[in-house]
């Protein structure tokens, strides 16, 4: 979806001009823009979190040359879905295919007669 088919379908929402719409998108992107150059963090509950990330500085490589560059630090907008989303966009995987991979534990396989043993790495069993 293009930024024009976004305002299209906020005008075609409710009773809006083409302006209002537009209007409400600019807004939209530009307090997000605004707090992440603020290094402040966006999070829109059941949607999803914006914040800016800080990347060190490095050695790159100019892929046509192979010449060696030095990149410098800078800070990098970064998207995190919420749960929420991720569960939307992949329907088949929230009824709890994703529950082991999304909490860290790996997953046993169920020996003859015996119930499957799930062992949580982040929180071991008391000893």
């Amino acid at each position: 979806m293009t930024k024009a088919e976004l305002v299209d379908h906020v005008t075609a929402l409710g009773d809006l001009t083409r302006r209002d719409g537009e209007v409400i998108v600019e807004t939209l992107f530009d307090s997000i823009i605004d707090a992440l150059k603020s290094n402040d963090k966006v999070e829109v509950r059941g949607f999803g979190s914006f914040r800016s990330r800080q990347r060190k500085p490095r050695t790159g490589r100019n892929p046509k040359t192979g010449e060696s560059v030095a990149v410098p630090a800078k800070r990098v907008p970064y998207f995190k879905p919420s749960k929420e989303l991720r569960d939307l966009v992949n329907p088949g995987e929230a009824n709890g295919a994703s529950n082991g991979a999304s909490n860290g534990a790996s997953k046993g396989k169920a020996v003859q007669g015996h119930e499957a043993h799930v062992v949580d790495t982040h929180h071991p069993p008391a000893m």
